[in-house]
């Protein structure tokens, strides 16, 4: 592709689907047809550069409606936007979901990760790649975890139009993949949220703090939700001020719930305090930390909940736009949170005047294209500004300068919904449940070799034997991998570890994002290390290279164990110590710093190459 402006003019439809977006070009500088006004000025050059972060809904708008991102298409967007096209393109390719070469309308994203690749991915593969060859108008593409880890194998099917159209199988056979492919408005229905919550529908739903509502409440209605307790949280946050709603959060001691911990209450007071304005709210609900899927569940059972929780948080750090950067993996939860956004905007519990108490906010959807970096919250920020999303230096941070040079407080879905409770109950009640270092409920997201995989919602503190006697772990466990890809493993005579940050970190593991991954003694544990290991390359920005060069070094070495080839299994071994020490110490953002983890536990806990 040419990366500078070119003669590749955009077809109809790709210009329709960027106007449907930025509207009608206002001259030639920006696409038109060429007038004599044109030659005489240039206007709209300013307007349009203040629109860069418009890049990645316009790459969505024509990837929705094309299916790829053609040079011309490319082009006239970077007109619309006065983007090079050379940066431009480093966006387009940077993210999974589009494509910048021709490829069929329809696309089957099967998952590969580690849940469905221990329940039979590589044979539902193998099955869809053979049904649907050549020519069958479908392109089957291996993709990294999908968020459906409690139904895996899973299968998502996008066919582009207008509008665009998706589809998700899972549990996926090959007849189910096939069919959500070729036909996606003739597949079954997914099941309901609460399906994926076995408390829901057992007696232990009473104790719900956070889940209490999914399942019970109908997740397109404000009404109901409203009926069961609803809003009661921001009319006690307009009651309690600003800094009254700050210090309950801080008195609560809750922490980031996302896997860094850090205090909400320190974090929200340091936005708040900063001169600049405006000042920003962004919601991760990028969750892409493979066995990770409490943010979807949350979102597609109780939507309004987290529209609630926003507010309250925009209103407590002095920010008047809140952002929810949502997975493109996650059609479902798109729907309801755009639903559930629309309703409160209409309602007036968004908007010019919330509740009437003269507080503006208002939130706007930003969907992310497949890049597990986009979760690191400043890589966040450059994708919602239309760059690459990749991690920046800090400091400056977050708090002082993010998202357009703003002060921002980030926070994840399952953070932002802990307000509610919080205030509802008031933080002396919130911080007894738990422990005294780690307060508050918490969200498990339990996977893999398990009779009753789904979301657990537990006080913190209690084991891990607990967490998997309620969901029922299969006999001859062989390992549970705690925190995902970027955590750790343990053996099956360690079920006794408290699920606390402290605890957990006392162990030796990592309680992360709340990932609980069970596997039992068929599943291969060194061919799941190289998957882990062929993640994090797939994953790596590229931008330092203790990452960009270790992930690769550290899979290489691990095909060569796997598969026999190399010299000495023993040298490997100590070439990926080193490797992964170099990550841990020099790498810039957290998917470097814990690249290592997994493969590292695996050795030294399980012995996985003796």
């Amino acid at each position: 592709m040419d990366l500078r402006f070119g003669d590749s003019k955009p077809t109809d439809e790709e210009r329709a689907a960027i106007d449907t977006l930025l509207g009608p070009p206002e001259s030639s500088w920006e696409g038109a047809d060429r007038s004599d006004a044109d030659l005489r000025w240039a206007r709209g050059g300013r307007e349009a550069r203040e629109r860069r972060d418009l890049l990645l809904p316009g790459l969505h708008a024509v990837n929705d409606r094309i299916g790829w991102i053609s040079e011309g298409a490319l082009d006239y967007l970077c007109r619309r936007l006065t983007v090079p096209p050379a940066e431009a393109y480093g966006v387009a390719t940077f993210y999974a979901m589009f494509s910048v070469k021709p490829r069929p309308a329809t696309v089957l994203h099967v998952c590969t990760d580690l849940a469905c690749a221990a329940a039979g991915a590589s044979d539902l593969c193998a099955g869809v790649e053979a049904r649907l060859g050549l020519g069958s108008g479908v392109s089957v593409e291996r993709s990294p975890c999908l968020g459906l880890c409690e139904r895996a194998p899973a299968a998502l099917a996008v066919k582009a139009g207008d509008p665009v159209r998706t589809a998700v199988s899972a549990p996926a056979t090959v007849e189910r993949a096939v069919l959500a492919a070729s036909s996606p408005d003739s597949a079954p229905e997914e099941p309901p949220a609460a399906l994926a919550v076995p408390q829901a529908g057992r007696a232990g739903r009473e104790e719900l703090v956070l889940l209490s509502r999914v399942g019970v409440v109908d997740p397109a209605s404000l009404d109901d939700y409203r009926a069961h307790g609803g809003y009661t949280a921001l009319r006690q946050a307009f009651a309690i001020g600003p800094a009254g709603v700050i210090r309950e959060v801080t008195d609560a001691g809750l922490v980031g719930r996302g896997g860094a911990a850090f205090p909400t209450g320190r974090k929200w007071q340091a936005t708040a305090s900063q001169p600049d304005h405006p000042h920003y709210l962004v919601c991760n609900a990028d969750e892409s930390e493979p066995g990770t899927f409490k943010d979807r569940v949350a979102m597609e059972g109780d939507p309004y909940s987290l529209v609630e929780a926003m507010t309250i948080a925009g209103y407590a750090v002095g920010a008047h736009k809140g952002y929810l950067y949502l997975r493109g993996e996650y059609p479902r939860a798109l729907e309801r949170m755009e639903h559930a956004i629309g309703q409160a905007r209409a309602r007036g519990l968004l908007g010019e005047d919330v509740l009437g108490q003269g507080y503006a906010f208002d939130i706007e959807i930003r969907r992310g294209a497949g890049a597990y970096i986009c979760g690191e919250e400043t890589a966040l920020f450059n994708s919602i500004e239309g760059c690459r999303g990749e991690p920046r230096s800090k400091p400056p941070f977050p708090v002082e300068k993010g998202l357009f040079g703003k002060p921002t407080a980030e926070n994840n879905v399952e953070t932002l919904v802990n307000v509610l409770p919080i205030l509802t109950m008031g933080s002396q009640a919130y911080a007894a449940i738990g422990t005294g270092k780690s307060t508050g409920p918490k969200l498990f997201c339990v996977s893999g070799s398990v009779d009753r995989p789904g979301i657990y919602e537990l006080p913190f503190g209690a084991t891990l034997g607990e967490l998997l006697d309620l969901a029922g772990v299969r006999k001859r466990l062989r390992a549970v991998l705690l925190g995902g890809a970027a955590g750790g493993f343990v053996r099956p005579d360690e079920l006794d570890i408290p699920l606390t940050f402290e605890g957990t970190r006392e162990a030796g593991a990592t309680l992360g994002s709340g990932v609980v991954l069970a596997f039992d003694d068929t599943v291969p544990l060194p061919r799941l290390l190289l998957r882990i290991a062929e993640f994090f390359r797939d994953e790596s920005c590229g931008q330092c290279v203790p990452c960009r060069v270790g992930t690769v070094r550290q899979e290489e070495a691990l095909h060569r164990i796997v598969e026999r080839t190399g010299a000495d299994a023993a040298s490997d071994i100590a070439l990926l110590r080193e490797v992964g020490r170099a990550m841990k110490d020099a790498s810039i953002c957290g998917l470097g710093q814990t690249a290592w983890n997994a493969v590292e536990s695996a050795i030294d806990r399980l012995g996985a190459y003796e």
